[in-house]
């Protein structure tokens, strides 16, 4: 068993779990997660996720200004809300645009294995952590998509461990996306 593996899925878990209560707390979980999960990417040729990480790194420190700024500071959930319609389509437009040019680019220039599933993931992964950090709900909505995708490639190139990570991510993202939308329509 890989500890640096290990270490990614505990981190991991226990950010994803202060994320469906809505805590600012989450954010330091995930940057001591995907340090790790990093690590194990870049050992597996999973060349767009590895950088994945690295963007997930400061994304999640951008993220974390924003919660605690959307909270003022206190100890309470901070609020959340939907996308327009139009806000939806656009950022489908942008992350199918971005999953399909960097599993090219992967495709065309490195040795990647599975370039456009990693490329998918990782370009889904960037439009699902921006709106988690703008706290809108849809980012559960695709972090479900993400996840399906991730255990079936995570499987394939042998990392049972973030297989499983993402299995239980599936679960909490559906569990996410059902306690964002009761706090949706609670304010």
């Amino acid at each position: 068993m890989n500890p640096v593996e290990l270490a990614a899925s505990v981190l991991g878990l226990a950010n994803i779990a202060l994320l469906v209560r809505r805590s600012v707390w989450n954010f330091p979980f995930a940057l001591g997660s995907v340090t790790c999960t990093a690590i194990v990417l870049f050992e597996a040729r999973l060349y767009a996720e590895t950088g994945l990480q690295a963007f997930f790194f400061g994304a999640n420190l951008w993220g974390w200004w924003l919660w605690y700024r959307a909270k003022g500071g206190d100890d309470h959930a901070v609020p959340v809300g939907w996308l327009s319609g139009r806000e939806r389509v656009i950022w489908s437009a942008v992350t199918a645009a971005l999953s399909l040019s960097l599993g090219w680019l992967l495709h065309r220039f490195t040795d990647a294995a599975l370039p456009f599933a990693d490329s998918a993931v990782a370009g889904a992964s960037i439009a699902a952590q921006i709106l988690l950090s703008l706290r809108r709900i849809e980012n559960w909505v695709l972090w479900v998509v993400i996840d399906v995708v991730a255990i079936g490639l995570y499987l394939s190139r042998g990392l049972p461990l973030l297989a499983a990570l993402y299995a239980v991510f599936l679960v909490m993202s559906a569990l996410g996306l059902r306690e964002w939308m009761k706090a949706a329509r609670a304010c």
